[in-house]
C-alpha cells in the first residue's frame, strides 16, 4: 500500500475537523443571530436585522451571550464536517474509477456525503437551536411581557447536558433526532449544489491541466459555492430550526411536522419567511468552506501524519 492510500481517509478526516473548529469559532456570533432570526414570529419580533440582534444579544446576555451553543458546535462540528468533507472525496474517488467524474457523478457524491453526515448534524443542531434561542425567550420575557402568558415562571437557560438527558429521559435517542427529515432535505440538496460547485469554480483556476488552484481560488470557489447553495436551501433550514425548537412564546405557533410547519408559515406570514435569516446563513457558511477548502489545500493533515511514518 502507497502512503497516499493508507493516509486518505485519515487525512481528510482530519482536515475536514480542523476547518470545521476554525470556521465556527470565527463565524458563531452570525450563525446565533440566524437561529433566532428564523424562529421569531410575526407579532413576537425582538430583532429587526442581524446587527441589530448582535447588538441586543450583546446588550442584554454580555459578548459571550453570542456564543450560546458553541461548546456543543465545537465538540460536534468536526465528526460533522469531517464526514461531510470526506465522504464527498471517498464516493469521488470511488464514482471517478470508472471513467470520468461527470456532472452526475458529482451531485451523487454530494449527495452521499449529505446523507452520511445527517447522523452527526441532527443531534447538534438539536442541541444547538435550544441553546442558541434561549437567550432570544429570556429577552422576550422581558422585552415583550404582553407576549407570555401569565403565571409563566421564569427558568434559566438549561445546559447541553441537561438538555440531553431530559431529552434522552423523555423520549429516548429519538429526542435528539427531532427534526430529522428536515435536516435531510437541507443537508442532501445542499451537498448535492455545493461539492459539485465548488469542484468546478474551482478547476477554472488552475495552474494547467493537473496542476492544483491556488489557494486563494480554493477560498473563493468555497465561499462562492457555500453562500449559493446555503441560500438555495434556506427555506428548508427555517423548517428544520422551527420544528428543532423546543421552547416558543406563548402566542408562537407549533407544529406537528414539515407539512404543517411548512402551512403554518405561509399562513401566518407569508412566503417571505422562507428567507429568513439567509443573508446570515450565507455569511455563516460562505467563510466555513472557502476555510475548509484552504485546509484541504495546504495538507495540515498530511503534515501532520506524515510525523508517523
Amino acid at each position: 500500500l502507497t502512503r497516499q492510500t493508507i493516509y486518505f481517509l485519515p487525512a481528510k478526516l482530519i482536515n475536514g475537523g480542523i476547518a470545521g473548529l476554525i470556521g465556527v469559532t470565527c463565524v458563531f456570533p452570525i450563525d446565533l443571530a440566524k437561529t433566532r432570526l428564523q424562529n421569531q414570529q410575526n407579532g413576537c419580533r425582538l430583532y429587526t436585522s442581524m446587527s441589530d440582534c448582535l447588538i441586543k444579544t450583546i446588550r442584554s446576555e454580555g459578548y459571550f451571550g453570542m456564543y450560546r451553543g458553541a461548546a456543543v458546535n465545537l465538540t460536534l462540528v468536526t465528526p460533522e464536517k469531517a464526514i461531510k468533507l470526506a465522504a464527498n472525496d471517498f464516493f469521488r474517488h470511488h464514482l471517478s474509477k470508472d471513467g470520468k467524474l461527470t456532472l452526475l457523478k458529482e451531485m451523487l457524491a454530494g449527495c452521499g456525503a449529505g446523507t452520511c453526515q445527517v447522523i452527526v448534524t441532527t443531534p447538534m443542531e438539536m442541541l444547538k437551536i435550544q441553546l442558541q434561542d434561549a437567550g432570544r425567550i429570556a429577552a422576550q420575557r422581558k422585552l415583550m411581557p404582553e407576549m407570555v402568558a401569565a403565571g409563566t415562571v421564569e427558568t434559566k437557560s438549561p445546559t447541553a447536558m441537561q438538555l440531553t438527558r431530559e431529552l434522552f429521559r423523555e423520549k429516548g435517542i429519538a429526542g435528539l433526532y427531532k427534526g430529522l427529515g428536515a435536516t435531510l432535505l437541507r443537508d442532501v440538496p445542499f451537498s448535492i449544489i455545493y461539492f459539485p460547485l465548488f469542484a468546478n469554480l474551482n478547476n477554472l483556476g488552475k495552474r494547467g491541466v493537473d496542476g492544483p488552484a491556488p489557494f486563494y481560488v480554493s477560498f473563493i470557489s468555497g465561499c462562492l459555492a457555500g453562500s449559493t447553495a446555503a441560500v438555495a436551501v434556506n427555506p428548508v433550514d427555517v423548517i428544520k430550526t422551527r420544528l428543532q425548537s423546543l421552547n416558543r412564546g406563548s402566542t408562537e405557533d407549533t407544529y406537528s411536522g414539515v407539512t404543517d410547519c411548512i402551512r403554518k408559515i405561509l399562513r401566518n406570514e407569508g412566503p417571505s419567511a422562507f428567507l429568513k435569516g439567509a443573508y446570515c446563513r450565507a455569511l455563516v457558511i460562505a467563510p466555513l468552506f472557502g476555510i475548509a477548502q484552504v485546509i484541504y489545500f495546504l495538507g495540515v493533515a498530511e503534515y501532520l501524519l506524515s510525523f508517523f511514518l
